[in-house]
C-alpha cells in the first residue's frame, strides 16, 4: 500500500485513460474489441499475367488461397490456453484492485518496456514525486508503462519474472475475454475460501453485469495505490494446473 502524490496520480491517470473503458469494462464482465498492438498482415498477392476470364478466375483463386494460408498461419502462431492454464496464469494478480489489474494486464503486453523501466528506475533511485513524473513522461514508452513508475515493487515483480509477464501479455492479447473470465473464477475461489474480503485496504463487492455476477475490488482510499501481496496456494488452494514458478512474497497461512 503506497500513498502517491498528485503529480504521480495524474501520470497514472494518463495511462489508465487509454484503457479504462476497455479494461474496466472487461473486469466487470463485458468484452469490447480486443486489444492489439499489431496490424494483421495483408494477404500477399501473387502477380500473374493471364488473359480474359480465365486469368481473372485464376487470379481470384490465387488470392483466396493466399488469404487462407495467411489466416491459417496466424491462427497456428497463437497458443490457445485452456481455462485451467489461464486460471493459474492470472492467479498472482487476480486479486489486484480492478484499476490496477487492468493497468497491469495492459503493461504486460509491453514486456521489453517493463524491463527498460525497471533498469531506468534502478539508475534513477533519487527521483520522487513530481521529478519522477516529469522524467518518466519524457521516456518513449507506452503510457501504461510510464504509469507504473510509482510502483517499483510491482515493476520489479513483472521484470524479474519476464517470461511469465510475456506469456500473460500474449494471452491477454489473444484471449482477452478468456483472461478476464479466469480472473473472475479465481476471485470466486478466494471469496469462497474466505481469503478475499473487504478490509481496511479494499472493498470487495458482487455486482450483476449483463446478467452475470462479477466480483469487483476497489481500494478503500482512492488516494492510495494498494498492491496486494499473497501466495496463490494460500488464497486459492491447490491448483488444477501449476501456478507460475515465480517468486511470491511471504504470506502467512
Amino acid at each position: 500500500m503506497k500513498p502517491v502524490s498528485r503529480q504521480l496520480r495524474a501520470l497514472a491517470q494518463v495511462g489508465r485513460a487509454l484503457f479504462c473503458l476497455s479494461g474496466a469494462y472487461l473486469v466487470l464482465g463485458g468484452v469490447p474489441g480486443a486489444v492489439s498492438q499489431e496490424k494483421a498482415a495483408p494477404a500477399q498477392q501473387q502477380p500473374t499475367k493471364m488473359a480474359g476470364d480465365a486469368g481473372k478466375k485464376a487470379s481470384a483463386d490465387t488470392g483466396k488461397k493466399a488469404a487462407a494460408d495467411t489466416g491459417k498461419k496466424a491462427t497456428d502462431s497463437v497458443q490457445v490456453r485452456t481455462p485451467e492454464q489461464l486460471d493459474a496464469m492470472v492467479a498472482p494478480i487476480a486479486l489486484y484492485p480492478d484499476e490496477l489489474l487492468a493497468q497491469t494486464l495492459v503493461a504486460s503486453t509491453y514486456p521489453l518496456e517493463i524491463v527498460q523501466l525497471q533498469q531506468w528506475l534502478a539508475k534513477n533511485p533519487g527521483l520522487k514525486d513530481k521529478a519522477l513524473a516529469d522524467s518518466v513522461a519524457k521516456q518513449p514508452w507506452d503510457p501504461s508503462i510510464q504509469s507504473m513508475a510509482p510502483l517499483p515493487d510491482l515493476v520489479k515483480r513483472l521484470g524479474d519474472d519476464i517470461q511469465w509477464t510475456t506469456e500473460l501479455g500474449n494471452a491477454f492479447l489473444a484471449q482477452q475475454a478468456d483472461v478476464m473470465s479466469a480472473v473472475q473464477r479465481m476471485r470466486k475461489k478466494a471469496k469462497d475460501k474466505g481469503t478475499l474480503e473487504t478490509n481496511e485496504q479494499q472493498k470487495v463487492a458482487t455486482q450483476v453485469v449483463e446478467k452475470k455476477e462479477v466480483i469487483v475490488i476497489q481500494p478503500q482510499n482512492p488516494e492510495v495505490i494498494y498492491v496486494p501481496s499473497y501466495s496463490p496456494a494460500v488464497v486459492y488452494g491447490p491448483p488444477v494446473y501449476p501456478y507460475p514458478p515465480i517468486y511470491y512474497p511471504y504470506y502467512p497461512p
